[in-house]
């Protein structure tokens, strides 16, 4: 098993940043890609960004991209997104996941094994 602890939402104004860190725990070496996704009130779950373990290469969705980085750390088993930008569309709960499979398409909420229990991110306009 792999746990996810997810940090650094919050409030900020429209137009600020934030840095959100993912720290996984447990059988990391399991893990292969990383994700983030997002939920806001009344929407389903969207996928934000992914990095991939072995090679980093970088997913981004439409909507963030050029705005929002993600990166990791594999030594200290973290992944982080910094959000620049902000708008207030970008309100919602952000979580953490993690794929076991190796191929699994990173952009796809189906290909993630485990997840976090997510930390909120309120921009006000």
């Amino acid at each position: 098993q792999v746990q996810l602890v997810e940090s650094g939402g919050g409030l900020v104004q429209a137009g600020g940043s934030l840095r959100l860190s993912c720290v996984a725990s447990g059988r990391t070496f399991s893990t292969n890609a990383m994700g983030w996704f997002r939920q806001a009130p009344g929407k389903e779950r969207e996928f934000v960004a992914a990095i991939s373990r072995s090679s980093g290469r970088t997913y981004y969705s439409d909507s963030i991209k050029g705005r929002f980085t993600i990166s990791r750390d594999n030594a200290k088993n973290t992944v982080y997104l910094q959000m620049n930008s902000l708008k207030p569309e970008d309100t919602a709960v952000y979580y953490c996941a993690a794929v076991r499979r190796v191929g699994a398409a990173p952009t796809y909420l189906s290909s993630y094994d485990y997840w976090g229990q997510g930390t909120q991110v309120t921009v006000s306009s």
